[in-house]
């Protein structure tokens, strides 16, 4: 009989976080696309058991998208209720779409907009990954800071930007 501590072991799961749309290229579809096959190969490639997805337009629904397409299950990590409500309809539907394909749902901040909210829901991600996959420019900003968080608690990163410039 295996022990369920192996089972622990053979779990690999992945956060993702980076960039919105205007730093990868746009609101294009075909961007759209393409964030989607370098999320699925990253998943491949790291052999992630789940994902866990900050939600936010860009990188982190590529990595939802990815994961259905692969039968991954993602956890969909927002932070707060409406994240969606200012976003074009199309987004907000697509959104919505992804939601009700999740394996479960963590609301981590309040039910409005406020900075912290993108913080907390950043290190609820690093806290339960066990490696961040990146999509990071090097400027300042939401995906910093998670980064910054995953390096203040020793949680191993990999930023994909060189292969998003080459993919793309």
């Amino acid at each position: 009989m295996i022990k369920p501590q192996f089972y622990d072991k053979m779990k690999n799961i992945i956060a993702f976080t980076g960039h919105r749309p205007p730093k990868l290229g746009g609101y294009n579809p075909h961007v759209q696309a393409r964030l989607v096959s370098l999320a699925e190969a990253a998943i491949e490639r790291h052999k992630a058991t789940s994902i866990i997805s900050g939600m936010a337009l860009g990188w982190d629904t590529a990595a939802a998208e990815a994961a259905i397409l692969l039968g991954i299950p993602f956890d969909a990590a927002v932070p707060f209720k409406g994240q969606e409500n200012r976003w074009p309809k199309s987004s907000q539907d697509k959104y919505h779409s992804l939601l009700l394909k999740a394996s479960s749902v963590e609301i981590v901040g309040t039910s409005e907009y406020f900075r912290k909210a993108m913080q907390d829901r950043n290190e609820y991600m690093v806290d339960h990954c066990d490696l961040l996959l990146a999509l990071w420019n090097g400027s300042r900003g939401g995906t910093f800071n998670c980064i910054s968080y995953a390096k203040s608690q020793n949680k191993k990163y990999i930023n994909l930007w060189s292969s998003w410039q080459k993919f793309k």
